[in-house]
């Protein structure tokens, strides 16, 4: 049985003082060996802080993006290779925000994805709907349209992936989808990893829409919820610890 994984996204928020006593809340509160994985995901400046606030810690570090490209002129980005000096485990790709704010398309997402497998980073791969395309009956198309293109350029290796379903609509408005519903759109990325890879069981599916303290155990004790990509609860080391124990 695959561990579930908890991954806050701290977004652009945090400072060196700030960070430093998140950190260490953080690692204060932990068993010395959970029974999940955890990350966290930090504003780039701070990933050699945090690098050396959890080395040696359960705490995997994690980036909140990654450049479709391995070099060149694109200034503000930052190479797979280079994430991994600061030994980056995982890096988000296609977050909402970035999708919304950035205009990034699938078609990039999905080459976000394989620079980071290239280097050995695990691409958590963020998909979702906003709240106009789930009342217009479109959440399994939209949804399987935005894994279908990281499929498409990474279907070899699609089984290192992770995936979270993170509906915009309860991104940070302390809107949450029900268990109900976060499960049936888990069960259809679930089916469709599976159509197209024999080991689609290793894939682990998260939840990354106001996933918080109060309704963290019920969703995750969804079949096919593997975990979660959490917000603003992850820069509160009490809720974020109260999410992590209800992954154990």
């Amino acid at each position: 049985m695959k561990k579930k994984l908890i991954a806050g996204n701290w977004k652009m928020n945090g400072g060196l003082a700030a960070n430093d006593g998140l950190v260490r809340g953080l690692l204060a509160g932990l068993a010395s060996a959970p029974s999940c994985d955890i990350a966290v995901a930090v504003p780039a400046p701070y990933l050699a802080q945090v690098q050396a606030l959890t080395a040696g810690s359960p705490i995997a570090l994690a980036s909140q993006d990654v450049s479709a490209h391995a070099s060149g002129a694109y200034t503000g980005e930052s190479a797979a290779g280079m994430l991994k000096e600061f030994d980056v485990r995982y890096a988000l790709v296609g977050h909402s925000e970035r999708r919304q704010y950035h205009g990034e398309s699938d078609a990039v997402v999905a080459e976000k994805a394989r620079q980071a497998l290239a280097l050995g980073i695990t691409p958590i791969v963020c998909v979702g709907e906003t709240l106009q395309e789930r009342e217009s009956g479109h959440t399994e198309a939209v949804v399987k349209r935005q894994l279908a293109a990281v499929i498409h350029v990474n279907g070899h290796c699609i089984s290192e992936i992770v995936v979270a379903y993170e509906p915009v609509w309860a991104i940070g408005t302390g809107r949450t989808a029900s268990p109900e519903q976060a499960q049936q759109v888990h069960a259809v990325l679930r089916a469709q990893l599976a159509a197209a890879s024999a080991h689609a069981d290793r894939v682990r599916l998260l939840y990354g829409g106001s996933m918080n303290a109060a309704n963290a155990a019920e969703l995750l004790a969804q079949p096919d919820i593997d975990g979660g990509l959490v917000g603003g609860a992850s820069l509160k080391p009490e809720d974020f610890l109260k999410i992590i124990a209800a992954a154990q």
